[in-house]
């Protein structure tokens, strides 16, 4: 646990600056998809405001620790993080999917889940290059 800490902790330090650019970023990103998984029947979120526990609370220090890897250490990284969330929100039933929806036509209902982690496990690279292009576009830092 010591040498996780010594690792994480430097990568958490960061400028507070970029940490407003994630939150505000995730916190967009997690209320649009939200919304489009509610609109077209996937899945959506029990309560509004589990869009602040997940995409700021849970995936920004995810993020920020998988922030500089390459690309697909970022993806694996953040697909064993969405796993867990994804197992963990269909089994506590705070996320609801819709049944017979547009994924279990496709995949089959029994890979619903996974399918979603494999999605969303892309955020994390995705979501560190999209935040750190605004954070540079908007800060300018040397």
């Amino acid at each position: 646990m010591k040498e996780f800490l010594k690792w994480a902790l430097p990568r958490l330090k960061v400028d507070r600056r970029l940490i407003l650019i994630y939150c505000i970023v995730y916190f967009l990103w997690g209320l649009g998809m939200n919304w489009f998984g509610t609109q077209v029947e996937i899945a959506k979120f029990t309560y509004w405001w589990q869009v602040i526990t997940t995409y700021i609370l849970y995936m920004v220090p995810i993020s920020l620790l998988l922030r500089g890897l390459p690309f697909h250490m970022q993806y694996a990284y953040g697909l064993i993080a969405m796993c867990l969330l994804e197992f963990g929100g269909y089994a506590l039933e705070t996320s609801y999917a819709y049944p017979n929806n547009i994924l279990d036509q496709f995949f089959g209902i029994r890979n619903f889940s996974l399918g979603m982690a494999l999605f969303f496990g892309l955020y994390f690279p995705l979501g560190n290059w999209a935040v750190g292009k605004i954070y540079h576009l908007v800060f300018k830092p040397n």
